[in-house]
């Protein structure tokens, strides 16, 4: 099974501004669910949803990585206690910032579960980038 969840996007706007709508806690609130979040090494982090048709209301982890413009974290789904890894890297390019994000470590997850929750990431992430891409306005899809 594919374990591995890639989403590439170009912003027409700064890495800085890019950086901080995915690392400063008030701003991933904004665009995606409730944070308590900080971009530091060691930060144990909750975002919490409001109850839906999935059930998945809290996400937890870990921050392993926050270096400017790579931001790494695990990734654990309210009850399930499988630990997936979540990595965002920016890159400034010609027309701005080049978004990189991948969602590793699905076949920690046993059996149909995986397959389960592959897809369900999978679109939650093209979710997530579209909510990240109106809230920074004018992206252009790099692919």
């Amino acid at each position: 099974m594919k374990d591995v969840i890639k989403k590439e996007v170009l912003f027409n706007h700064a890495i800085e501004k890019v950086w901080d709508a995915i690392s400063k806690a008030e701003e991933i609130s904004t665009w995606f669910i409730q944070a308590d979040f900080k971009a530091e090494k060691g930060y144990k982090y909750t975002f919490t949803a409001e109850p839906n048709e999935k059930g998945c209301t809290v996400i937890s982890g870990e921050v392993k990585n926050a270096n400017p413009y790579t931001l790494v974290y695990t990734w654990i789904v309210a009850d399930t206690k499988v630990e997936t890894t979540v990595k965002w890297e920016l890159e400034t390019v010609e027309q701005g910032t080049k978004l990189t994000l991948e969602h590793s470590g699905i076949s920690n997850y046993a059996g149909e579960t995986a397959i389960a929750m592959f897809e369900s990431f999978n679109g939650g992430w093209d979710n997530c980038i579209t909510g990240l891409t109106n809230y920074l306005k004018e992206a252009v899809n790099a692919g």
